[in-house]
């Protein structure tokens, strides 16, 4: 099914307002961010939960609230001010392969990008691009592993340079950047725009976005992202993203 531009435009823009509604927060981790009001406690809780978002849908819900109970549901006080003994009990965490001693370890590396990069929205702002955020995501990581580290824990934050769609750090920037007036989305880092994020691209934005014409690489790679960008800001250069739950939608929700 391949529509003309402007019928593919009024088609997916019909989508965004039918899944870009507060009650696609009842199904999505998004919802362990709403529990907070903190800038930090957002941001923190957010990467976290981005973090594990992959594999069934309410296994990551429950065990990103899993993660929270263990931070004392106090997110940001707790990268701050922990003490070894309190990462002991961390260690009983798991969500298919990142363990307790990644959890451990992102703590410490969360504790580290505040301290020495002034945190989250900072790094990830420095080497922003106009119409990209994928060599954001690079130095992020490269920051984020310059202290003492597990090496099997590397594999948990992608790097686009490597051709990776790096779909979990894209969907955590969609919704740190991304400010919808509807109250999914956060957009609590006022120092990026939404013109400058990616597509969070997956199994089921990838299948429709292909059967769209939106997208005819076969690999759900950087490669496939960086197309399925070029052609999402022909429709909305402002904000290519908001497309995000139009694919999603039509993917999970309606078998598309």
């Amino acid at each position: 099914m391949k529509l003309e531009t402007t019928e593919l435009k009024t088609f997916l823009d019909e989508k965004v307002s039918l899944y870009n509604h507060p009650k696609f927060i009842e199904s999505d981790p998004i919802q362990v961010l709403h529990q907070f009001s903190k800038k930090e406690d957002i941001e923190i809780a957010g990467f976290l939960t981005a973090t594990i978002a992959w594999g069934n849908r309410k296994s990551i819900i429950n065990n990103a609230k899993r993660m929270m109970e263990f931070l004392d549901h106090s997110p940001y006080e707790f990268v701050m001010q922990h003490q070894e003994s309190d990462l002991e009990a961390l260690k009983g965490f798991v969500h298919r392969t990142f363990n307790g001693e990644d959890f451990i370890q992102f703590i410490k590396s969360l504790q580290h990008i505040y301290k020495t990069h002034g945190g989250l929205e900072a790094i990830f702002t420095k080497q922003a691009k106009k119409t990209s955020l994928q060599k954001s995501i690079h130095e992020f990581k490269n920051a984020f592993f310059e202290i003492p580290h597990l090496e099997r824990t590397k594999k948990h934050v992608s790097d686009p340079l490597k051709n990776s769609a790096a779909k979990r750090i894209n969907m955590y920037l969609r919704w740190m950047v991304r400010q919808d007036n509807i109250g999914v989305d956060f957009g609590i880092w006022k120092t990026l725009s939404p013109s400058q994020l990616s597509c969070p691209l997956d199994v089921h934005s990838g299948n429709v976005a292909r059967k769209l014409g939106l997208l005819k690489r076969k690999q759900n790679d950087g490669k496939a992202l960086v197309e399925l960008d070029n052609n999402l800001r022909l429709l909305d250069s402002n904000d290519p993203v908001k497309y995000d739950f139009a694919l999603f939608g039509l993917g999970v929700f309606e078998g598309f």
